[in-house]
This record gives C-alpha cells, structure tokens and sequence, in this order.
C-alpha cells in the first residue's frame, strides 16, 4: 500500500501557522493542567474536608511530585533521540501522552481514597513519570518550533491552557467526586488525556514530518521527496550524551542563570506555600465546604488567572519580559503581606473570596514574565533540555509548596505562613533587580 508523501501545504502544521501554535500549546497544557487541578487541589481540599490531617495531604502530594524532581533526565534524552520521520519532538509528546493514559487506568483499582490514600498517592507517582516526560517534550517542542517575538504570548497562552486545566481539574472534579465518586473522577480524567493525544496524531511540527512513523523504506523516499538538507532530522547536529550533559549544567550552574532561576523559583514558591495554608485555613478554620473552596477555585479564579496570562504576555511582548518580572514580583510581595497582615477580617466571606481570587492571578503574572526570561538564558544546542530543567522545577515548586505548607501548618498559622511567602517573594524580587542590573552593566549578556 502506497503511502502519500506529506504535502508542504498541510493546514495542522505547527512551524508554518501561528494561530495554530496558540491553539495546539494552549490544549496541551489544558491537559497538563487537568490532573494538577484534580490531585493539587479536587483532592487535596476532599481529604481535608474528611479530617485528614495535612502533613499526610502534604506528603500525599510530595510522593505525586517526586518524578517531576528528576525531570531534568529526560531533557538530554529528548534532545539526544530527535531523528525521526514523525518530526523531531512530535513522537516524544505522543508516546508520553499514551502512557499518560495508560498510567491513570490503575488509578481506577483504588476503592476508598481516604483509607487508601498512601496507595492512590503512589499510583498517581506513576502517572506523574510518563506526565513529566510529556512535559518535557512539549516545551522542547515549544522552544523549537515558537519564533522568539512570539514568546511572551504564546507562553501566555500556554500558562493560560495549564490555569484553565487546572480550574476544570479542581471544580469539575471536585463535583465528580462528592456526586459520583472517585472512579467516576478517574475515568473521566482518562476519557480527557486521550483527547490529547487524538489531537496530535494529525498535527505536524513541520512541512516535511509524517503524521505516523513509517515502518518500511518509505522513509527514504519521504526525505528524498522533502529534496537535500530539507528534513528536520539532516537540520540539526547530534551530539552523544556527555556533550549534552556538559553543556546543560554548564548552563545551568553559571552563576547568572542561578541567580535568576532561583529569584523566580523563590516566587512561585512563595505563592504555592500560601495557596495550600490558605485553602486549609478557609476549610479546617473557617468551616468552608470542600468543594466550595475547590469549585471557587475553579470559576472566578480560573476565569481571573487566564485574564492575566494572557495580558501578562502582551506586556511581556511590549514592555520587556525583564521589566515585567520585577514588577509582577513586587506586586506578589506586597499582595502576600498586606494580605495576611489584615487576616482578622478573612472571617468576612467576601473578604476571604476576594483573596483567594486574588491569589490565582499571582501564578500566571509571574509565568508571562519569567518564561520569556528562562527561553532567553537557554544555551543553544541544549535549549529544549535547559528549559525543560527549569520547568520541572517550577511544576515541582507547586508540590513543594504544598508538602511544607501541609508540615508549617502543624506549627504555625496560616497568616504567618503567607507572610513567610510574602518576605520570599521580597527576596526574590530584589535578587532578580541586582542580578538583570549587574549583567547588564556587564556588557553583552542573553538577558
């Protein structure tokens, strides 16, 4: 059976439409979004509405995030096997989709979560390794295939798709599981990852790829047809692992890009370490339902959050993305502190809902700013695996906010844990100003 050569023409071709990089990374993260919203918050504020305590909701969520911790591995691997028919990034994100997919079906084997929940928290570990391999390779598509004046925005459209997963994750589930139970939840989370990976069989990184890998010599005649240095494969060197891991902690541990990556971990942190605190507050102190909280999350702060990536990364385009992450981080440290300063009226149920929307925009408004920065710093070569390193670790701040927010709360209240963040999202602020200032003055720099 012949086989019909890829036509340079073809609609769903990532390099030669905009419209479509916005769509295509903007849904994919809706599907990263989706199971941190039903895991980070859906389930972690049931648990907390059953009386479970939150150190063992903070290591429940910790043993999610471990994969993502070594997420770094999958980098030079994504990097290093690139040569194939179906593009060079596209195989990684459909395989690790399926296995995604494959992964959360034992989910479905879980029959009491609560008695059950250290179980249900190493079955979902196992999720988080195909997922975090997924993640991976979306951003390494993403850096390959986004020109640079689209990053700020497409970025933007990207953290947007995550927040909007996120608030289906936790408001939609949220009511799964109080109306229809936990498997019903986990089904249809599955039923919602295989709509990921349907969308990207029939989507191309670039003119000359296959929509499916060829198992025959018709491989060949697909490069021949695509004319001489035309593939993606012939286009870019291969370099053997110990090159690629030189580079990439060469890159990662100069002195300027630890600077600036942990000033914009130091924030992320600062506002995942409140966000846990403060869902806990609402529902164990002030006596919220659950799924209240969840659901509110969900909605208005969703709906909130999406407005501000989205704006953020129109800003970042305009103003500078450098600019903007100083100011975004100030207005983090000031929102944390003034917040918690006046936590006597969070009794005051508009009071304390305008916060927790408020809360929501402080994720995307830092991640319109800092992802252009990151892109920027990235040595080229190991660009897709230095990115995907510090994406792993911002995905895995959200974890580590909540495991030691779930700790700080056995010793400390939730207002002193937000005006902790608030002082990190300070330090952060001024260690991101002193670094951008000296590099510049210094001369010619990637920032």
């Amino acid at each position: 059976m012949q086989i019909a050569l890829p036509s340079p023409s073809y609609p769903l071709t990532l390099s030669q439409s905009r419209l479509l990089r916005y769509g295509v990374f903007f849904y994919l993260y809706v599907m990263q979004g989706i199971p941190s919203g039903f895991y980070l918050t859906a389930l972690a504020n049931y648990f907390t509405g059953k009386g479970v305590s939150p150190d063992v909701v903070g290591s429940f969520i910790a043993i999610i995030g471990l994969p993502w911790a070594f997420q770094f591995i999958w980098g030079p691997l994504i990097d290093r096997f690139q040569g194939s028919p179906m593009g060079r990034r596209k195989p990684w994100v459909v395989g690790a989709q399926l296995m995604t997919v494959l992964a959360s079906c034992v989910l479905l084997f879980v029959g009491n979560p609560v008695a059950q929940i250290g179980t249900l928290g190493w079955l979902f570990c196992l999720r988080s390794v195909f997922a975090a391999i997924q993640d991976a390779s979306v951003d390494a598509m993403a850096i390959t295939v986004i020109p640079e004046d689209e990053r700020g925005r497409v970025n933007a459209f990207m953290r947007a798709g995550f927040l909007v997963g996120t608030g289906i994750g936790a408001a939609v589930f949220a009511n799964l599981l109080h109306d229809y139970g936990f498997h019903s939840a986990a089904l249809v989370q599955i039923m919602c990852l295989l709509t990921g990976v349907l969308l990207m069989i029939f989507v191309r990184e670039k003119p000359g790829d296959r929509l499916l890998p060829l198992f025959s010599d018709e491989t060949n005649q697909s490069n021949m047809a695509a004319g001489p240095g035309k593939t993606e494969a012939a286009s870019h060197p291969t370099h053997d692992f110990k090159w690629l891991f030189t580079e990439l902690f060469k890159s990662l541990f100069a002195r300027k890009s630890l600077l600036l990556f942990g000033a914009i971990l130091l924030a992320y942190v600062s506002n995942a370490l409140f966000l846990r605190a403060y869902n806990h507050h609402l529902i164990d102190e002030l006596g919220w339902a659950d799924d209240d909280v969840s659901v509110l999350t969900g909605t208005y702060g969703m709906v909130a959050a999406t407005a501000i990536a989205l704006t953020g990364g129109y800003l970042a385009d305009r103003m500078g993305a450098r600019r903007l992450l100083i100011i975004v981080m100030g207005v983090v440290a000031v929102y944390l502190i003034s917040f918690n300063l006046l936590s006597s009226s969070w009794v005051r149920r508009d009071i304390a809902q305008s916060g927790l929307v408020a809360l929501y925009f402080m994720d995307p408004a830092v991640s319109a700013a800092a992802m252009p920065v990151l892109m920027a710093i990235c040595r080229k070569g190991v660009e897709g695996s230095q990115f995907t390193t510090y994406m792993a670790f911002v995905n895995l701040s959200d974890v580590a906010g909540t495991y030691f927010a779930g700790t700080a709360l056995l010793h400390f209240t939730a207002p002193t844990i937000g005006l902790f963040g608030g002082c990190l999202a300070l330090l952060a602020m001024f260690t991101a100003f002193l670094t951008l200032r000296h590099y510049r003055k210094s001369g010619p720099s990637p920032f």
